[in-house]
């Protein structure tokens, strides 16, 4: 029967139970592990980080669990690991070719590409399909270097979770997203609210404008029944 574990003794928290020589031993685990998966990710040419696919995602996540036990567990011979890990690989360089081949694979796999804004003014039942907030939405279109709706012509959610932006020839008054919301809110109008003859408001859910032919607000954003409005805005250089 093994012995009990004592709680909070230090000197098995910090540097364990093994021998001495076993740190010398976790030294060329890593070092052999590390080389050896260094090399079969370098054979099947991975993307950048925020360009990963779902497929490469799991080869990180798979690859992660395989290369640290075999580093530091005395009772993980290296070549299991070495043979996780070249298994981890193979599947993900056949899946690389099924994709290249089967597009209904690739569909599958990497999700398609969402038309998330039109013309300026977002679509609300696409956030919803992909339970993408309108802070993340903002923060990917700011990043584009977009200060307003009223500037993007459209805009797409691509597989890869990045944002690609296509603007207007001539901005229009779209809703405000620079600076942040959540450093500097917009002044809002509820339903019912007096506009002003030369002032234009955007649904603060959609980015949808009123005309200008206004005098109140209506009771509900006649494109997402949003009933939050702010003013809107042209960008200007």
């Amino acid at each position: 029967m093994d012995d009990p574990v004592v709680p909070f003794h230090l000197s098995r928290m910090f540097l364990g139970s093994d021998p001495a020589l076993f740190y010398l031993e976790i030294v060329v685990r890593t070092c052999l592990i590390y080389v050896y998966a260094l090399a079969l990710i370098r054979w099947v040419g991975g993307r950048g980080i925020a360009q990963m696919s779902v497929v490469e995602f799991l080869l990180v996540i798979a690859l992660g669990s395989a290369v640290g036990d075999g580093m530091f567990y005395a009772d993980v011979p290296i070549f299991y690991s070495m043979l996780v890990i070249t298994l981890v690989v193979l599947i993900n360089k056949g899946l690389d070719i099924l994709i290249f081949r089967f597009r209904p694979i690739e569909k599958a796999l990497d999700g398609r590409t969402a038309q998330v804004i039109r013309n300026g003014v977002i679509d609300t039942l696409v956030l919803r399909r992909r339970n993408l907030g309108q802070s993340e939405l903002f923060d990917g279109l700011r990043e584009n270097g977009c200060r307003n709706l009223g500037e993007i012509r459209t805009a797409y959610l691509e597989t890869s979770g990045r944002f690609s932006t296509f603007r207007e020839p001539e901005p229009r008054p779209g809703l405000p997203i620079e600076p942040a919301w959540d450093t500097r809110p917009p002044t809002t109008f509820g339903p019912g609210s007096k506009i002003a003859d030369d002032q234009r408001l955007a649904c603060c859910s959609c980015g949808f404008v009123l005309a200008d032919d206004r005098t109140m607000t209506p009771e509900a954003c006649p494109n997402c029944k949003g009933k939050s409005w702010t003013v809107a805005v042209i960008a200007k250089d």
